[in-house]
Order: C-alpha cells, then sequence, then structure tokens
C-alpha cells in the first residue's frame, strides 16, 4: 500500500508540512525531513524549486530564488534523497510545476521518484485531461499518486472528475489566492469547506494555502482530514532552521 494511503487509513487531523528544497541551505533537505518525521509531523511536501512559481506567494518565491542560488536542481534532488527511506518513514511527495519535469523527462522523473520512495507528486499546472492520456499509466507503474488541487472556483463537475481520477488525496485550496500564511479563517471558507464535505468525495482531502497556526490547522481538520503548512514553516526555517527551532513550531501548531 503507498505510504500516503496507510497514513489516511491510519491517522486523522494530518499535518503536511512543505518545504523548498536547497532552502535555506543545499545540504538542508534530508536533515529539515528528517527532523520534521522527529517532531511528530504526518507527511511531507518537499518544493521543487523554479524560477517562476507562478502559484506561490513571496515567502516560498523567495525560498526557491535562495534554492536556486545554492544550486538546487532535480537532479541534485534526487541524489540528495538517495538514502531519503534510511531516514525518514513517513510519506514524501514532490511539489513543483510542470516545465522543470518535462525538461528532466516525465518518465525519467517518475523512474526517480519510485527509486528513492517518493510516494507521490503535486504538479499544480499538469492539466487534468494531459494527465490522464499522457501520464497516468507511468505515474500507476512507479507507484506514485498525483495529487490534483481545487479551489472555490471549481465546479462541481471538475471535483467529482478529480475525485474518479485521484489517488492519496485531493488538494483543497483554502482560497483563490497565491500561497502565504493568512490570520485566522477568511470569508467565505467555512461556506466553501461545507460545500466540499457536503458532495461525500471518496477520495481524502487536505486543506492549505493560509494554514499557519494552531487555529488555522484545527479548523481545517474540522472540515477535512488534515491540513498542509507551507509558508509558515518557510518563514521560520529563514528565521531559525535548527532541530529544536523546528520540535517547536511543530508544537505549537499541533497544540
Amino acid at each position: 500500500m503507498n505510504r500516503i494511503d496507510q497514513v489516511f487509513k491510519e491517522k486523522n487531523d494530518i499535518l503536511n508540512v512543505y518545504f523548498t528544497a536547497g532552502f535555506p541551505q543545499l545540504d538542508d533537505t534530508l536533515r529539515i525531513a528528517r527532523s520534521l518525521e522527529d517532531a511528530g509531523v504526518n507527511m511531507l511536501e518537499i518544493g521543487m524549486p523554479f524560477s517562476d512559481p507562478v502559484a506561490d506567494g513571496l515567502t516560498i518565491q523567495e525560498s526557491s530564488q535562495v534554492a536556486l542560488k545554492n544550486g538546487m536542481t532535480l537532479e541534485t534532488l534526487f541524489d540528495q534523497l538517495a538514502n531519503l527511506r534510511k531516514e525518514v518513514t513517513i510519506p514524501v511527495l514532490l511539489m513543483g510545476y510542470l516545465n522543470p519535469v518535462i525538461q528532466f523527462g516525465i518518465e525519467r522523473f517518475c523512474e526517480r521518484c519510485a527509486e528513492v520512495g517518493v510516494d507521490g507528486v503535486i504538479i499544480p499546472d499538469l492539466p487534468l485531461h494531459e494527465y490522464l492520456n499522457s501520464y497516468a499509466a507511468k505515474f500507476k507503474s512507479c507507484g506514485l499518486h498525483n495529487i490534483f488541487l481545487i479551489s472555490p472556483n471549481t465546479s462541481d463537475e471538475r471535483i467529482r472528475m478529480i475525485d474518479e481520477t485521484s489517488g492519496g488525496f485531493i488538494y483543497v485550496v483554502s482560497s483563490s489566492s497565491i500561497t502565504g500564511a493568512k490570520p485566522g479563517i477568511q470569508d467565505g471558507q467555512i461556506e466553501y469547506y461545507t460545500r466540499i464535505q457536503a458532495m461525500e468525495l471518496n477520495t481524502p482531502q487536505l486543506i492549505g494555502f493560509g494554514i499557519s497556526d494552531s487555529e488555522t490547522f484545527r479548523a481545517a481538520c474540522t472540515y477535512s482530514q488534515g491540513a498542509i503548512i507551507g509558508s509558515a514553516f518557510i518563514k521560520q526555517l529563514k528565521e531559525d532552521a535548527g532541530e529544536r527551532a523546528i520540535q517547536e513550531f511543530i508544537k505549537k501548531i499541533k497544540g
């Protein structure tokens, strides 16, 4: 069984944490992953830095720029993850944009993910029809879940289609905006979350974008199986990327 499926089978209030590979230092990737698991995180989302991250806010954009200046590439990332499964047991996803993956070679990308023990991939700008027509078979053969995003503007018809074709979980984008930590629950979000709940989807959901503290994490868990924190953790890494600081950050989120 895919590790992502196993977590959803066994856990509630799942905490998935995003961080950018190669930030703040090039060789920090595996150390941060290990520290997050030790702190009690249930799932990891490792960002593949890209020069034009259109869905990301300033915090993650800046971390990508630093990582690229540090020398992070997909080839380097896979080299760093060669010993991933000797260090980390929880599910690991890679998140990034289609252009670098195409340049790397999608089939080769999937094969390298399988080799190092990556469980899933989030590529926000990969169209659903293109995935189904061209890549789904390869992802499946490599044991990879491809995670799709929905937002308040996504139609019920498309949500149903994503539910039918998804594995792992559906990424519920909390608002029609770019990533970034936001205080509290924003207007209209509860209505949106309730709408998704009422659809009784077969695929589990995690809520992301704007999850930044214990309050927003707990609110997200009320309406889904858990939440994803990104920008708030990147800010923590910028301030202090030490193991104790990571432990304290996660402790505050989980309450």
